[in-house]
């Protein structure tokens, strides 16, 4: 099993922007798909981005021009880099793979088709 671990949340002011590291414990395969959800208090965790075997990109409407996800298979690493935060982005911050993606014709922001997540990192938005 794929160990992930998330890092660069914090605090900022809307309009700022941070970007989120996800640390693989093994080489990023070209057979996995890894994708980014979150979760605020009381909601549902929603899908924010997702990345396929050879970087097809799917974004949720909420971030579409302000996100971008992007991996570095050297490094074994995926990153969120998050431009104009809104307060509405506060949430926690998931990482997640998939390690058999090679049927899938894009990467899906849908939870239960991940089977590998990290602990999370908190991204808090001020107004």
């Amino acid at each position: 099993q794929v160990h992930l671990v998330e890092s660069g949340g914090g605090a900022v002011q809307g309009g700022g922007s941070l970007r989120l590291s996800c640390a693989a414990s093994e080489s990023i395969s070209s057979n996995y798909c890894m994708a980014w959800f979150r979760q605020a208090p009381g909601k549902e965790r929603e899908g924010v981005a997702a990345i396929g075997r050879v970087g097809t990109t799917t974004y949720a409407d909420s971030v579409k021009g302000r996100f971008t996800i992007s991996k570095d298979n050297a490094d074994k690493t995926l990153y969120l880099r998050m431009n104009s935060l809104k307060p509405e982005d506060t949430a926690m911050y998931y990482c997640a793979v998939r390690v058999d993606c090679l049927s899938w014709i894009s990467p899906t922001l849908m939870h239960y088709d991940y089977n590998s997540w990290g602990q999370g990192t908190q991204v808090t938005v001020s107004s």
